[in-house]
């Protein structure tokens, strides 16, 4: 494992491996100072093949995204081989934890077949309180949740439309969307509870089937929406 500052590292080679984020490509068009103090929270890390980078039960303030490479996902032992997902370049992992503040639920390698798997680490503390303005605004919050709970609810219906008669089935159905004002301190106190009443209900099924096939990655698109 090698850990690199992104202030040591040229800018041109940072704005090219952030580019495959959709995340920090929308916080950089609408506020660069936003971008410029998620970078300053943030941490390049590259993985060989085989090493780990969560482990089950771990428990920490980071929030990662891949940027090139694989890694493979265990909810169990991975000496037993129990493989149940894959993070591919884009997505964000680590997440579900935060959410919901409790340990990690998972272990995470980096691909044996990979020659290296390259990761930014977030401090997700830089977040702040759901109700605190700085140093991150409501607006950069409201993209972050708008893209976690759009995530939450893609996951969550490919698994009902895998097991339709599960009692979990329509559950995620039952959480109610936000209709009121737009880009307001109402708006992502709401979609914070969508957000973590989601990640509740995706850890039941992932306690039940393990976790979402490789061919479940969501669209890049998803800031569009």
């Amino acid at each position: 494992m090698e850990i690199k500052l992104l202030s040591k590292l040229s800018r041109d080679y940072v704005e090219q491996l952030l580019s495959g984020i959709p995340f920090f490509k929308l916080v950089k068009q609408q506020d660069p100072w936003q971008f410029e103090l998620l970078l300053q929270s943030s941490r390049i890390i590259t993985y060989s093949p085989g090493e780990i980078v969560l482990q089950r039960g771990d428990s920490d303030q980071w929030l990662f995204f891949l940027l090139k490479g694989r890694l493979a996902v265990y909810v169990n032992d991975p000496l037993k081989g129990e493989l149940v997902n894959y993070v591919t370049p884009g997505e964000v992992f680590g997440d579900l934890a935060q959410l919901m503040g409790q340990p990690r639920t998972a272990t995470v390698l980096a691909e044996p077949s990979y020659r290296e798997s390259i990761v930014l680490a977030t401090d997700a503390s830089i977040f702040g309180d759901i109700n605190s303005t700085r140093p991150i605004t409501v607006q950069t919050k409201l993209a972050y949740y708008r893209n976690t709970v759009h995530n939450l609810r893609w996951k969550l219906e490919v698994y009902r439309s895998q097991h339709l008669q599960h009692p979990l089935a329509n559950k995620h159905r039952l959480v109610k969307l936000y209709t009121g004002a737009k880009d307001t301190h109402e708006e992502l106190r709401a979609l914070y509870e969508q957000a973590q009443a989601l990640a509740s209900l995706l850890l039941q099924w992932n306690r039940e089937f393990g976790a979402l096939t490789d061919e479940s990655t969501p669209p890049e698109d998803i800031f569009e929406l």
